[in-house]
């Protein structure tokens, strides 16, 4: 395949050979990477759980990883790109902690005694205001972004099209729907907790809204700025890395000081990528990069975390593995990446 033809796919998933238009193939392998990246970056990479517990696999693939490829598939199906799948990131966050394992309500989530709610606590909704902006960072920026980013960087010429057909993403949405009910159905065992009527109303209609606005928003991309300067992927990852670290690390006992940083991060960070993005010199080495810093702040924090499950010894050998799988995941990306630009 000559460069042409591969530069020609970089830009749209598409390659235009002799005049004639070819569709875009299907990546199933893309779709099988991105099924289990996805919750191998939120659980296992985060260190919440050891790779001795990779059975749990079982549930979390479906459960996170048919979200991951649901959202990404729906977005790129309708020729839309990251703010629709943040916005459905999003309405995740409300589906897995508020309907599924309702640990935003859950004072004693898991019987653990962590006494996740009592941060920055709202009577009147029954939430940790620090709790669930929280999960808001974890599941959207990186359960799903840092996950779908990944795995897009390693199958660049595909990184905008559908990797499924229709049969492909309906077989996703009963994976998801299956892989929820068995999450659901675990914390209900494991935690005899049900939120009351009203809080699981509301979230069912919050999250729907947050579906409906992802689709609201302009599917048109915007004209590309002047060619002003851009940050290289090295500052770019560098800054989502420290950012990272501050959302991981901001002591949740500061209370409503703590919900206040996190604000300012997430603004910032919103802030910056909106307006670099859109400048001609932004590609997709920076998107990369992105997602670099964060599965790096995911890395380095596990080592620092208490293990939840498991024996501190078989952690720390979960987190190093894993640590070096994401710094190999990205060198590849990079590789493949820069391959799929120059055409070499």
């Amino acid at each position: 395949m000559n460069a042409k033809v591969v530069a020609s796919k970089c830009l749209g998933g598409e390659a235009n050979t002799g005049g004639k238009m070819v569709a875009p193939r299907r990546n199933i392998a893309a779709a099988i990477t991105l099924l289990f990246v996805s919750p191998l970056v939120a659980e296992y990479l985060l260190g919440d759980l050891p790779l001795t517990l990779l059975p749990a696999m079982i549930v979390l693939a479906p459960a996170y990883g048919g979200a991951a490829l649901l959202i990404r598939e729906t977005a790129r199906r309708a020729g839309r790109g990251w703010p629709t799948m943040l916005l459905l990131g999003a309405a995740y966050t409300l589906i897995a902690e508020g309907l599924a394992t309702q640990s935003l309500f859950n004072h004693d989530y898991m019987r653990m005694h962590m006494h996740l709610l009592d941060h920055a606590y709202i009577p009147a909704l029954g939430i940790g205001a620090w709790w669930t902006l929280f999960m808001f960072n974890l599941h959207t920026f990186w359960s799903m972004g840092v996950s779908i980013a990944l795995v897009e960087a390693l199958f660049p010429s595909d990184d905008e099209v559908p990797w499924l057909g229709w049969i492909g993403d309906s077989v996703v949405v009963i994976v998801f729907v299956l892989g929820t009910a068995a999450n659901f159905s675990m914390n209900l065992t494991r935690n005899q907790f049900i939120a009351a009527h009203a809080q699981l109303v509301s979230v069912a209609a919050l999250s729907v809204l947050l579906i409906v606005a992802a689709f609201l928003l302009p599917a048109r991309r915007l004209p590309k700025a002047d060619d002003r300067a851009v940050p290289g992927p090295w500052i770019t990852g560098a800054m989502t890395f420290v950012l990272g670290l501050g959302v991981m690390y901001t002591p949740p006992r500061w209370g409503w000081a703590t919900v206040g940083t996190l604000l300012v991060i997430d603004v910032f960070f919103l802030a910056a990528v909106t307006f670099f993005s859109r400048q001609a010199q932004w590609s997709a080495l920076h998107t990369l990069s992105l997602a670099a810093g964060g599965a790096a702040a995911y890395g380095v924090h596990a080592f620092t975390q208490k293990p939840l499950l498991g024996g501190l010894v078989a952690m720390r050998v979960s987190n190093a593995v894993l640590f070096a799988v994401a710094v190999w995941s990205i060198w590849l990306g990079v590789r493949r990446v820069i391959r799929c630009q120059t055409g070499y």
